[in-house]
């Protein structure tokens, strides 16, 4: 007789909240919820650059930057901090850039044109060539053109390392009586004459559309630097550290006390 065969009947599904509780006791995956609250799992951004290991060339500049601040630094130094206001540098600026001198490149391009016309046309007589109007640069240049008093305007730069190099120019334009200004940024300076950075910049000859401007830049540098006695007297720096000015206030503040002290007795 053929056996008999017993169906198996299907088992119920797992509930998958078991599995979860599973899980949850597993210790290798322990549930760690965060908390958003104040002083909780998420720690607030610090900043940690005072714990960086600068480089020794920005350790140097920072140290400068601090010993300038500290000492106390003589008015024909503390001139080139008062560089020309926004607006007025904008306008300067502009100008400077009309009046841009010739490249290298540009310069070999038309000695060349005027050797191949001078070849072509040997018997018309030699013209003498066009002086074009543009600023002049090189200090030794502009010393000169300050000294025969042919400078219209002299832009020195403020941050000329060492200061030696320029720190006698506003005294020989006030001497000679042209005027001039300090600006921001030597490398500014040197883009406008095809360098990396450039000291000081003159004007001597401008167009006739552009005379009456440059005679109001030269009124305003002549009225902020030129005639303006005060900054020739103001000394910078001397000013105090975090750290001593926080010494001198407690140091007032006992003071104060001990005053009052005296008074009530």
């Amino acid at each position: 007789m053929p056996k008999k065969t017993t169906k198996k009947v299907a088992q119920p599904p797992k509930d998958k909240t078991e599995k979860k509780k599973i899980e949850a006791k597993n210790p290798l995956f322990e549930r760690k919820p965060r908390n958003f609250g104040i002083g909780g799992s998420i720690q607030p951004r610090r900043d940690l650059s005072r714990f960086v290991r600068w480089p020794r060339y920005v350790k140097v500049q920072r140290q400068k930057r601090i010993l300038l601040q500290r000492l106390k630094v003589p008015p024909t130094i503390n001139q080139f901090t008062k560089a020309l206001d926004k607006s007025t540098a904008t306008s300067l600026f502009k100008l400077l850039h009309k009046y841009r001198p010739e490249t290298k490149r540009a310069k070999r391009k038309r000695l060349l044109e005027q050797a191949r016309v001078a070849a072509e046309n040997k018997d018309a007589p030699k013209e003498a060539p066009k002086k074009t109007n543009a600023v002049k640069f090189g200090l030794k240049h502009i010393t000169g053109l300050v000294e025969q008093k042919k400078a219209k305007l002299v832009i020195i730069a403020h941050d000329v390392d060492p200061i030696e190099l320029v720190v006698w120019l506003p005294t020989l334009c006030r001497k000679m009586d042209v005027p001039y200004c300090i600006v921001k940024g030597k490398a500014r300076l040197g883009t406008v004459v095809h360098h990396k950075t450039a000291t000081a910049l003159a004007f001597t000859q401008v167009n006739k559309e552009d005379q009456k401007e440059l005679a109001t830049l030269a009124q305003a540098a002549s009225d902020s630097y030129n005639k303006n006695t005060e900054i020739r007297k103001m000394w910078g720096g001397s000013k105090l550290g975090v750290k001593s000015i926080a010494a001198q206030k407690k140091r007032e503040k006992a003071i104060a006390k001990e005053k009052i002290v005296e008074m009530k007795m």
